[in-house]
């Protein structure tokens, strides 16, 4: 493989600079997305919780009619039986009357934490009797009656009936009385789950005849008040105890205990991170977070659902709430909006909280689990780190634009995947974090990339700016790579321009006048030359050195410089008429302003000249200096514009005459110039055929040294010639008169 050339070496170390800053930029953010995302903050997590609910909302769990049903203190039981709380002898009935319908066990969303305020004991104390006779006999035998609470502790007895616990975050609080016996395989689960510091518990008394004890805490994970997971297991930090979907199941069933899977268990990895893996009640498996909480797919809120207390109660509806609710795990709770128990879900509905209960128990049962298993989070750092990562290459190899489309099909398809996933395996896989952070690291390179492409830009600005046209440095600003810096060889065109007499115009003008003159006659050459895309190397006094083909290529770069030199004479010549400069105005010896130009074709080396912080964009070589050498020849050939034999060749189509071979300085031999007359107009007029066909027979009579043949020819010139060539002739007749005095002597 070939290396690269010396004037390509400093391109590709800008090419590299560029794209280190792009990968640095885009690899910092690709770090912080990670970071973020391991870290894990809580809007991270409530975005990534948010896609999990569209999910749901999209597709929902389809609901099929399972043996679990709500039994619901409504509105129209309320209006039935008086407000809440209603007197425990009424709840006693309500656990006698669904046993008696054959409730496989009975589940109560709620705490009986509070002795009843209605038992006839705590009534009488409340009434004031009086000091008669029948007020004391009547406060006597209301006492003889029974207790309320008593009444529910004994309606429980050998009963499937579950009682729910409420954690609280203090201790002002009491212990649940544990039910079910737990075992586990691998790590304690105590060790793993964070410990409640107490609990809301029912009554004593209720808490012995009970069957179970189940949390109804929701998980303290969630977020926005949506209702994704609940807890499976809870831990005082010394025991533990099942949530009350967990003993709802595990009554129903006569199972006396549970069993716990986490890490270090037979068939789970102990990663070195403790965690829960699942659960087992009975028949039934429960795949756990690793803080043991399920997490919940939710159907639609159906009536079928529901049996209202009212109902259950009313005799003429025994046949279909019987068949409703034997042999079915019943939940009681309330849907009354005032008792304040609704929850939303991620299906954005708003349900009684014993709903979602009820509901983690019909997924439980069907095994139709929302998947979010261990390794989905190590999955989407890794797809998060591989998606920028391929957005930085990207970016580099193809651009902003291809780029922006290959993150949008990756972005689509990542989101497609997903859905997939979650149709065909109810699998709970984030999209959404790895397109953003995707997005992110892309516009952070990108915004590199612009900074980068912008500081070229000014720094071609700054090194051009003076010397281009604006159209040639917006070219130059869009195709920086098009400058070589350090130098390369490129054909260019040169010129070189100077004022005629420039010495005795500077004497007889003050150093202020002197300035004004040149800026006048500068400013305007100097816009033809950028105008026909030249690029200005320098000023020199009252010198113009410019150059075509570089920075940008322009192929025609010969016939541009020719066409600029046309131009300049003309505005010296309008410049001079208008007498710009003052002098006839003011009555100076000097009326007008000649310039002379020298335009050479050849090989030469451009490019940034100097140091680091002080360059110049210039053009260095032999074609550099026989440019030159042919401007300094003007005054003696007799003509403004003077461009050489390879000029000419790359610029067929201008108006030439030949001055002859002329010696330059430096050069061992003379070397054939061309006097520029005019565009292409004039190089196909009849006069300018007619003189050129003349001149062509003074040029051989010249070269053959027959002086007679050559004055005739000259003559002939001069008769046809316009007075802008007079001096050329002049010239031509000097030069003649040389020759003819040479050949007499020789």
């Amino acid at each position: 493989m070939a290396s690269d050339s010396p004037a390509q070496q400093p391109q590709r170390r800008t090419q590299r600079r560029k794209t280190v800053f792009v990968v640095i930029a885009g690899m910092l953010s690709l770090a912080i997305m990670i970071g973020l995302r391991i870290a894990n903050p809580p809007f991270v997590e409530a975005v990534r919780e948010l896609t999990f609910d569209y999910y749901q909302r999209l597709w929902p769990r389809e609901y099929v009619p399972m043996p679990v049903r709500i039994v619901d203190i409504d509105d129209a039981s309320l209006t039935e039986y008086g407000q809440w709380p209603w007197p425990r002898t009424r709840i006693a009935a309500l656990v006698d009357r669904l046993n008696e319908l054959g409730a496989a066990s009975i589940a109560f969303d709620m705490v009986f934490s509070e002795p009843d305020r209605t038992s006839p004991g705590r009534f009488a104390e409340t009434l004031d009797y009086g000091t008669t006779l029948d007020a004391s006999r009547m406060k006597a035998l209301l006492s003889l009656l029974p207790d309320n609470d008593t009444v529910l502790a004994q309606a429980l007895v050998n009963k499937p009936v579950i009682l729910g616990f409420a954690t609280l975050a203090d201790k002002s609080g009491g212990t649940p009385l544990a039910k079910a016996g737990i075992a586990f395989g691998g790590t304690d689960p105590k060790t793993i789950l964070a410990p409640f510091p107490s609990a809301l518990v029912s009554l004593p008394e209720m808490q012995v005849t009970a069957a179970g004890s189940g949390g109804i805490s929701l998980s303290r994970a969630d977020t926005g008040g949506v209702v994704r997971r609940i807890p499976m297991l809870f831990s005082s930090g010394t025991q533990l105890y099942g949530s009350l979907a967990v003993e709802s199941l595990r009554i129903a069933q006569g199972a006396s205990g549970i069993l716990v899977r986490a890490t270090g268990a037979s068939g789970e990895a102990d990663t070195g991170n403790p965690a829960i893996a699942a659960m087992r009640v009975g028949a039934f498996t429960i795949p756990t977070t690793a803080a043991g909480e399920l997490w919940v797919y939710y159907s639609p809120d159906r009536p079928e659902r529901y049996v209202s207390v009212k109902d259950v109660f009313d005799p003429a509806k025994e046949p279909e709430v019987r068949t409703a609710l034997e042999g079915n795990i019943v939940f009681i709770g309330t849907s009354a909006v005032g008792l304040f128990d609704i929850r939303a879900t991620p299906l954005g509905d708003l349900v009684p909280g014993v709903s979602v209960h009820a509901q983690a128990v019909e997924q439980i049962i069907s095994s139709n689990f929302l998947n979010r298993p261990d390794w989905s989070e190590g999955l989407e750092i890794l797809i998060t780190l591989a998606l920028g990562l391929l957005m930085v290459v990207t970016l580099l190899l193809t651009g902003p634009v291809p780029s922006a489309l290959i993150g949008g099909v990756l972005a689509v398809s990542g989101v497609a995947l997903a859905i997939a996933t979650f149709r065909q395996s109810a699998l709970l896989l984030d999209p959404i974090y790895p397109s953003l952070s995707s997005l992110v690291v892309y516009g952070t390179a990108t915004l590199q990339q612009y900074i980068v492409t912008e500081r070229e830009k000014r720094f071609v600005r700054r090194a051009f700016g003076q010397y281009l046209a604006p159209e040639l440095l917006s070219q130059l600003e869009e195709q920086p790579d098009a400058m070589q810096l350090g130098g390369e060889m490129r054909p260019l065109s040169i010129m070189f321009m100077d004022v005629r007499g420039f010495t005795p115009i500077s004497e007889m003008l003050s150093p202020e006048d002197l300035v004004q003159f040149l800026n006048t006659l500068l400013s305007p050459l100097s816009d033809a030359i950028q105008h026909e895309a030249g690029t200005i190397d320098k000023y020199i006094g009252d010198s113009i050195m410019a150059f075509w083909n570089a920075p940008l290529e322009t192929p025609d770069h010969a016939a541009l410089a020719c066409r600029a030199a046309l131009r300049m004479r003309e505005i010296v010549r309008e410049l001079n008429d208008a007498d710009a400069f003052g002098f006839k105005a003011a009555g100076k010896p000097i009326q007008t302003v000649q310039i002379g130009v020298g335009i050479n074709s050849g090989p030469a080396c451009v490019g940034n000249m100097g140091s680091d912080r002080r360059f110049n964009y210039s053009v260095v070589g032999d074609a550099v200096n026989v440019s030159a050498r042919i401007e300094s020849s003007c005054k003696p050939v007799g003509s403004e514009l003077l461009v050489s034999h390879d000029t000419a060749d790359a610029a067929p189509d201008f108006a030439y005459l030949e001055a002859g071979e002329i010696p330059l300085k430096g050069k061992s031999e003379p070397v054939v110039l061309f006097a520029l007359v005019g565009d292409e107009n004039v190089a196909r007029s009849p006069e300018f055929l007619a003189l050129r066909a003349r001149h062509e027979k003074l040029v051989f009579a010249w070269r053959e040294k027959n002086v007679a043949a050559a004055h005739g020819a000259l003559d002939a010139c001069r008769a046809a010639a316009p007075p802008a060539l007079t001096a050329f002739y002049e010239r031509f007749g000097e030069r003649l008169a040389a020759m003819e005095q040479d050949l007499q002597t020789a």
